[in-house]
C-alpha cells in the first residue's frame, strides 16, 4: 500500500510539473523584437544570442521595450544582469495611455537596485505613487541580488496581490488594487553622468504563465511583511500577526471627542471609506475609546494646501497646555512647503513625519533629506512603533527617527520644546490616540493597531 500511495503521489508530481512547462510561454522568441515597442525614451536595444539587452543613452528620458499586448493575472520570470552603475526594472501591469502625461509609461515597477540601498526586488510605481514596497524592512531580501551576476526574478500578480522573488528569496508582497492589467516593460533608466553612458542591462529566459496559475502560486516567506493598500481591510497575514482595525471605515465606532464621551457633532465627515477633518469645521480633537501601551500604529493620511495635523499618542486628555488640546507626543502631519510652522521650531522638527516640536524627520533608511513625502493631495502612510519605551516614526515605508523615552536626551529635548511645563511629557505607560483637528481639512483611512 504504501508503495502505492508514493507512486501515485510522485506520478501526481509529475502531472503537475509537464502542466506547469506547457503553461510557460516565452515572452522574447529569441530572433526579433517584433511583440515589443519601445516608449517614451530613445535607449538603444539589441539582440545577442538568447539575450535582450538595454543600452544606457545620455540626454533622453526613462526607455521601455514594452510587450504590444496586455497583461492581467500571472506568473512571469526572467534573468537579468545588470551593470553595476545603473538603476533599472520591470514594468507590470503599466499602461502608456494618450490622457496620462502624454503617454508616458506609469504603474507598477519590479525594482532593479544595484546600489548599496539594494531594494531590488521592491516594488515601486513608476510615474504615480513612487515607492509601494521598499525593502526597508526585509534584511534577508536586500541580500537576495548579485549586483554583479546573472539574478533570477520570479513574479506572481494575481488578483490584488503582487509577490516577487529574487534568486528564491522573497522580497516584495503587495495588496493593492489600483491596476489589474496592463503592459510588461524593460526599463532602460535615464541616466545624468557621461561614465555611465553605453553601459548595459540584460535580460533572458524572459517567459509567461497566464493559465491555471493559482496552483503553481509560491507560498510567501512568513516572516516577511505583507504590505496591504486596499482601503480599510485587513488581509489573512495581517491577521495572523494580530492587527485590527482601529476604525472600521464606515461608523464612528472607537472614538470619541478628546472633550467628552460622544463623537463631535460637526467637524468632522465619513464619506466613501475616509475620514475627514473638516477646515474650520469645529469639530474638535478626537481619541480612541481605548488606551493603549506597546503598540505598531498604521494610517493613511491625505492632506490639503496648507494644511496642520498630526496624530499623537501616549495621550492624556486631562493634561493641556494653555487654550491647546491633550498633549501627547505626535507625528506630525503638515504640508512643509506652504505651512508656516515647517520654519519654526529648531532644526525642521515641526515638518512632516517629525516627533512635534522635538526630533526633526530625516531619511534614516537611505541616510537623505529625501523624506519621499508623496504629496499634498496624495495618500500617505504613516507608521508608528512602540516598544517599551522605543519609539519609531516611519513614513512611506522610510525610517524617520527613532527615540528612546525617559532617558536624559529626551527629558533635554523636552525641556528646550513648547512642553517643557508640563509633568512627565511622552513618559506615560499607556494612553490614547489622538486624531488632531488643526483648523485645516485632512483625511485618514485604513487606521490599524496590533498591541504587543
Amino acid at each position: 500500500m504504501k508503495k502505492v500511495i508514493h507512486t501515485g503521489i510522485f506520478f501526481l508530481s509529475m502531472v503537475l510539473s509537464l502542466t506547469a512547462q506547457e503553461n510557460w510561454k516565452p515572452l522574447f522568441n529569441g530572433e526579433d523584437l517584433d511583440d515589443w515597442v519601445i516608449l517614451n525614451g530613445e535607449a538603444d536595444y539589441l539582440i545577442e544570442g538568447d539575450e535582450i539587452v538595454g543600452v544606457s543613452k545620455m540626454n533622453t528620458p526613462n526607455s521601455f521595450l514594452s510587450t504590444k499586448k496586455n497583461y492581467g493575472d500571472f506568473i512571469l520570470e526572467f534573468e537579468v544582469k545588470v551593470d553595476p552603475s545603473l538603476n533599472s526594472g520591470v514594468q507590470i501591469r503599466s499602461n502608456s495611455i494618450p490622457s496620462y502625461r502624454n503617454g508616458r509609461v506609469h504603474g507598477y515597477q519590479v525594482e532593479i537596485d544595484p546600489s548599496r540601498r539594494a531594494w531590488s526586488g521592491g516594488i515601486y510605481d513608476e510615474a504615480r505613487r513612487g515607492w509601494l514596497y521598499p525593502l526597508t524592512q526585509n534584511e534577508k531580501g536586500r541580500q537576495a541580488f548579485d549586483p554583479y551576476g546573472w539574478n533570477k526574478y520570479r513574479v506572481e500578480a494575481i488578483g490584488p496581490s503582487i509577490r516577487i522573488w529574487i534568486n528564491g528569496v522573497n522580497t516584495s508582497n503587495l495588496l493593492d488594487d489600483m491596476t489589474l492589467e496592463g503592459i510588461i516593460g524593460l526599463q532602460v533608466h535615464s541616466i545624468r553622468q557621461e561614465e555611465q553612458q553605453g553601459k548595459e542591462i540584460r535580460w533572458r529566459n524572459i517567459r509567461i504563465a497566464t493559465e491555471n496559475i493559482d496552483r503553481y502560486r509560491w507560498e510567501m516567506d512568513p516572516e516577511v511583511v505583507e504590505i496591504n493598500l486596499i482601503p480599510n481591510t485587513l488581509s489573512d497575514q495581517e491577521k495572523r500577526r494580530g492587527w485590527r482595525l482601529l476604525w472600521d471605515g464606515k461608523t464612528t465606532k472607537g472614538w470619541r471627542s478628546v472633550k467628552n464621551p460622544e463623537f463631535p457633532e460637526k467637524g468632522w465627515e465619513i464619506n466613501d471609506g475616509v475620514l475627514t477633518v473638516i477646515k474650520e469645521g469645529g469639530g474638535g480633537d478626537i481619541i480612541t475609546t481605548d488606551k493603549y501601551s506597546d503598540f505598531e500604529l498604521s494610517f493613511e493620511f491625505k492632506i490639503t494646501e496648507g494644511a496642520n495635523s498630526g496624530v499623537k499618542y501616549f495621550v492624556d486628555p486631562n493634561v493641556t497646555k494653555g487654550k491647546g488640546g491633550a498633549i501627547g507626543p505626535e507625528f506630525q502631519i503638515l504640508d512643509d512647503h506652504q505651512h508656516p510652522d515647517a520654519k519654526r521650531g529648531v532644526k525642521g522638527n515641526r515638518t512632516v513625519g517629525s516627533l512635534y516640536d522635538l526630533i526633526p524627520a530625516t531619511n534614516l533608511s537611505e541616510g537623505s533629506d529625501n523624506k519621499r513625502f508623496k504629496g499634498v493631495g496624495a495618500w500617505n502612510h504613516g507608521r508608528i512603533l512602540a516598544v517599551g519605551n522605543r519609539v519609531e516614526h516611519w513614513l512611506n515605508g522610510i525610517k524617520m527617527l527613532e527615540y528612546e523615552r525617559g532617558t536624559p536626551m529626551f527629558r533635554a529635548l523636552v525641556a528646550y520644546s513648547k512642553f517643557k511645563d508640563s509633568p512627565n511629557y511622552g513618559e506615560w505607560d499607556q494612553g490614547y490616540i489622538l486624531l488632531q483637528d488643526h483648523h485645516d481639512e485632512v483625511s485618514f483611512r485604513s487606521i490599524k493597531i496590533r498591541e504587543f
